[in-house]
């Protein structure tokens, strides 16, 4: 049984595609409440390692634990405990606001009750109640994206998976973004998000940094800067990513 302070605990985790190792034996956890940042160039095997963990894909071998359920025997169980955000957009563009929150909250089994009043609840949060009735396809992307992260944690689940969520999005919106973060991290909600913009790597408690398909180096933001003399996590990046021996995809 897990301890009530690990949400995810992954044991030389490995996911091959004939003779490619895309994840290779990585091992690591991440503590309840936490913002864990997954870093790595673009065919570092984050995504890869995402799905596993998120019950969309079987590993080829090693263990997990993800929110209390093994990844191999209860995966419908983690589906359920967990959000999920893509960077490929997971809202329905055809259908309004309003509609997009019942949908997703249904799938989850929710009350209609429970359904009724947060969905006030997060149209208020995210000044959308004007706009409940309007097509998704119809707002700003940087809307979407907070739309979608509210969709995603709507159910309270234990953990959310983000993938690229502010890719594309102006500054300011990735900052309100990154707020919405800190407050569901505050809430007790887990936070496990893959980014390409540095900067946004030392808002995270912990980071770890892919390389091949092997984590390299995880740790505070403060203390990787420190390890390998950067004074930016930037550079730090940079330092770990010239060792890789894959094209980016």
């Amino acid at each position: 049984m897990m301890s009530n302070d690990k949400v995810i605990i992954a044991d030389k985790l490995t996911k091959r595609f004939g003779d490619f190792t895309a994840v290779d034996a990585i091992s690591f956890e991440v503590n309840k409440g936490e913002i864990f940042g997954f870093l790595g160039a673009n065919g570092a095997g984050k995504t890869t390692a995402m799905r596993m963990l998120s019950g969309l894909s079987m590993p080829t071998s090693g263990k997990a634990i993800v929110a209390g359920f093994d990844i191999y025997r209860e995966n419908e169980q983690i589906k359920r405990n967990i959000g999920y955000m893509s960077q490929k957009f997971s809202l329905y563009e055809d259908l309004t606001v309003k509609e997009n929150i019942r949908f997703y909250a249904g799938i989850y089994g929710k009350s209609n009750q429970f359904i009724k009043e947060k969905t006030e609840r997060v149209l208020r949060q995210l000044h959308l109640s004007a706009e409940a009735d309007k097509l998704v396809k119809s707002l700003p992307l940087g809307w979407k994206q907070k739309l979608a992260f509210s969709v995603a944690i709507f159910h309270e689940p234990q953990l959310v998976f983000l993938d690229e969520p502010t890719g594309g999005v102006d500054p300011v919106t990735r900052r309100e973004f990154w707020h919405m973060i800190y407050e569901a991290a505050a809430s007790g909600i887990t936070v496990f998000v893959t980014t390409h913009y540095m900067d946004e790597a030392e808002y995270c408690n912990r980071v770890s940094i892919m390389v091949d398909g092997r984590i390299d180096a995880l740790d505070t933001p403060q203390q990787l800067k420190k390890t390998f003399s950067a004074s930016s996590m930037d550079e730090v990046f940079l330092k770990l990513a010239r060792k890789a021996t894959r094209a980016a995809d």
